[in-house]
């Protein structure tokens, strides 16, 4: 009988202490509920192991979460958004090939994280009024470009898809099937080019099927919570004020400095 210890897998104790957390987390911000905090996951993993392996193990359970996702929801995403919208995600992800392949780990780091704190700071600066106009389709398709490409190199597309989603205020649900329905064609276009990138790998599928169990759970629990979540509530959770905000603009900060760092490894 084969021991433990000889499965090719990650056996290291802190990383499934932070991995658990960071599935869980993940499967809530598929739901729609929570959702920009997805885009913590990864960071949260490479605090212990180097990023594009912590990628590279989230994309097994991305798949199980968007197919869960796509089961609760798909019928009541916005195609006339996605129509145009997921174009632009999936150019994003070819750039984000591209990007792999030629700049350095710690430059496509650094291009991430400047991202998401430009976004997180558009956020608390600039927040959505129910006076303003919907933003302009360009400005939506260059933010689907900016979301395929964090989405691709760190699974982190949520901050730019927001920036220009969040301000339509559609219906909670309506918003997490759209995200459901982008994400999941993004995520699926990944495959090929990790493969190509050498990041699909015994060790690192080995370690997804251990997490795989709690794929579906935050997901579960996050549509459950959608379904039932007064528009206002869901929309002030995603849209925090005052202290609240930007202390986890400062939470999210000083991950994306470990971040920058373990992606140089």
């Amino acid at each position: 009988m084969t021991a433990w210890s000889d499965w090719p897998l990650i056996h290291d104790a802190a990383f499934y202490a932070v991995a658990v957390p960071a599935v869980l987390m993940m499967g809530l911000s598929k739901s729609g509920f929570l959702g920009g905090f997805g885009s913590l996951a990864v960071p949260l993993m490479a605090l212990v192991i180097p990023v594009p392996q912590a990628a590279a193990i989230m994309l097994p359970l991305l798949l199980v979460m968007d197919a869960t996702g796509l089961q609760q929801l798909w019928r009541h995403c916005d195609r006339g958004l996605l129509r145009w919208l997921l174009p632009a995600g999936l150019l994003g992800t070819v750039v984000g090939t591209l990007l792999f392949g030629v700049l350095s780990a710690a430059t496509v780091a650094g291009v991430v994280g400047a991202l998401t704190l430009l976004f997180l700071a558009q956020r608390l600066v600039f927040p959505p009024r129910a006076d303003h106009p919907p933003p302009p389709k360009p400005l939506g398709f260059a933010l689907g470009i900016a979301s395929g490409f964090t989405s691709f190199v760190a699974h982190a597309g949520s901050p730019p898809f927001n920036a220009y989603v969040l301000p339509l205020r559609l219906q909670p649900l309506t918003y997490a099937a759209t995200a459901s329905v982008f994400f999941a064609a993004v995520n699926l276009s990944k495959w090929i080019p990790y493969a190509w990138l050498g990041l699909i790998d015994v060790t690192n599928m080995a370690t997804a099927l251990v997490l795989m169990p709690l794929a579906p759970v935050g997901v579960w629990l996050g549509v459950w919570a959608t379904k039932r979540i007064d528009p206002s509530w869901f929309y002030r959770g995603l849209h925090r004020h005052g202290a609240d905000r930007c202390e986890t603009a400062l939470r999210r900060a000083e991950v994306a400095r470990v971040y920058f760092a373990g992606f140089s490894t």
